[in-house]
C-alpha cells in the first residue's frame, strides 16, 4: 500500500524527492503518513480537500479488500 500512495503522490508534487511516506502499526490499524516539502501541499490536498479525500478513499477501498483498517494523514 505504501509503494501505491508513494507513486501517486510523486506523482502530484513538483518535487517528487522531498516526498517521504511512512507506515506506522497501531492496535490493528495502520496509519500511513505523507510528508511533502512546504510548496506541494497545496497539490496534495487540493481544492477544498478533494485530492486528499481521493486518496483517503483509495486507501479504504485496499482496507476493505485487505480486511485491513488503513488510515491516510498527511503531516506538516
Amino acid at each position: 500500500m505504501r509503494e501505491t500512495i508513494e507513486m501517486v503522490v510523486k506523482a502530484l508534487v513538483d518535487d517528487p524527492a522531498a516526498v517521504e511516506v511512512r507506515e506506522v502499526e497501531r492496535e490493528g490499524t495502520l496509519r500511513i503518513e505523507i510528508r511533502v516539502a512546504q510548496p506541494d501541499m497545496g497539490k496534495v490536498i487540493g481544492k477544498q480537500g478533494r485530492t486528499v479525500r481521493a486518496l483517503r478513499s483509495l486507501v479504504y477501498a485496499a482496507g476493505l479488500k485487505q480486511h485491513r483498517r488503513f488510515v491516510l494523514d498527511v503531516i506538516e
